[in-house]
């Protein structure tokens, strides 16, 4: 135990010393979650319309109306033509273009069917889908303010009221969805690059060979390499924790011991594979490049931003060696729904199962000549 405590002293005077890697550890997670929290979203706002009013009466201007109205878009500008709203579509100077046709009114109020024409730019397939979703909406809305407008002839009865209620995330604000999982990335990027270049740092300067002649034994070195950025990683976590309930009101509803408690184990896994990183590379370069191929993938795959029940039957079995993806459904389960142990337990016993696997491997894979 006295070896394991010189070596995390040695540590410790290692990270304070460096006046530049402590500020980079603490203060850009921070900044980096407050920004990402906010750019980081597949909400679509302030969707440039352009529209062709060819009827120019009442009913055109209030359907309109309902567009301007909305926070989902804003006006670019109104066209005389369809070939020019499309032109400002192929110039890219506009999103979607509303095109209503003349006579739309004088249908109407013969109860006959009218329609209008919207014209969606669908490079980007995901937003094309959520401008149509919500232009639609917009339209069928009118739609039935038009339907009770007309009166009993004209109206189709309700047979069944619909009440809809938001569990969870009530005003359905994305922050609330995406700040518990950013803030598990930004614990496993800190986690796994430092372990990664820390036995790769002591190769560089020669010193690993000194600490090899030393009757030192391998989990001694080991937990004293780890210790540290396992506490580390858990203030950092606690901080944005903090973070996220004082400057974006995310709720903690479930038990925050309970989340430490699964947070420790998982910052094993994330260590381990550093670890495992460090040891089979002989430059800080080689260990970057291996750990940044593992981060990204499973970073993609976490269901961090989008769901993974859209990806392939393979890639949803592959997922399950993801432990970024167990520990962002932990957090979001705990810090959102308020689930207890029973709940996570099974992601839990995957994550200890992880954990003893990749530390094994790691000190496995570590050679020590003494």
């Amino acid at each position: 135990m006295r070896i394991i405590f010189y070596i995390l002293q040695k540590e410790f005077r290692q990270i304070f010393r460096d006046k530049v890697m402590l500020p980079i550890i603490i203060v850009i997670p921070m900044i980096q979650l407050f920004i990402l929290s906010y750019t980081a979203t597949f909400e679509i706002k302030n969707t440039r319309l352009s529209i062709v009013d060819q009827d120019k009466s009442t009913t055109s201007r209030a359907l309109i109306s309902k567009f301007s109205g909305s926070s989902f878009f804003t006006i670019a500008s109104y066209e005389t033509s369809y070939e020019d709203g499309m032109e400002r579509i192929k110039t890219g100077t506009t999103d979607q273009l509303l095109v209503i046709g003349k006579d739309t009114e004088k249908k109407l109020s013969r109860k006959e069917e009218a329609s209008v024409l919207l014209v969606t730019n669908a490079i980007n397939g995901s937003a094309a889908s959520l401008m149509n979703a919500y232009a639609s909406g917009i339209i069928n809305d009118f739609n039935r303010f038009i339907l009770e407008d007309q009166g009993p002839a004209g109206a189709v009865p309700a047979l069944i009221a619909v009440q809809s209620r938001h569990w969870y995330n009530p005003k359905l604000d994305y922050k609330t969805f995406m700040v518990p999982g950013i803030l598990v990335l930004l614990v496993t990027l800190i986690g796994m690059f430092l372990s990664g270049m820390n036995i790769v740092k002591e190769k560089e300067k020669g010193t690993i060979e000194q600490i090899n002649v030393t009757p030192i034994k391998k989990y001694q070195f080991m937990i004293g390499k780890l210790l540290p950025f396992w506490l580390l990683a858990l203030f950092e976590l606690m901080i944005g924790l903090a973070f996220a309930r004082l400057v974006f009101s995310i709720p903690m509803e479930g038990s925050v011991v309970l989340l430490l408690g699964i947070a420790s184990v998982y910052l094993l896994v994330v260590l381990g594979l550093g670890l495992l990183a460090s040891t089979v590379s002989d430059t800080m370069q080689q260990a970057m490049f291996i750990s940044w191929f593992f981060v990204v993938i499973f970073i993609l795959m976490s269901g961090l931003f989008t769901p993974v029940e859209s990806m392939p039957a393979w890639a949803q079995n592959l997922n399950r060696l993801n432990p970024v993806a167990y520990f962002i459904q932990i957090n979001r389960m705990i810090m959102l729904k308020g689930s207890g142990f029973q709940e996570v337990s099974g992601l839990f016993v995957a994550l200890c199962v992880y954990a003893a696997a990749i530390l094994s491997i790691a000190v496995k894979r570590y050679k020590k000549t003494a």
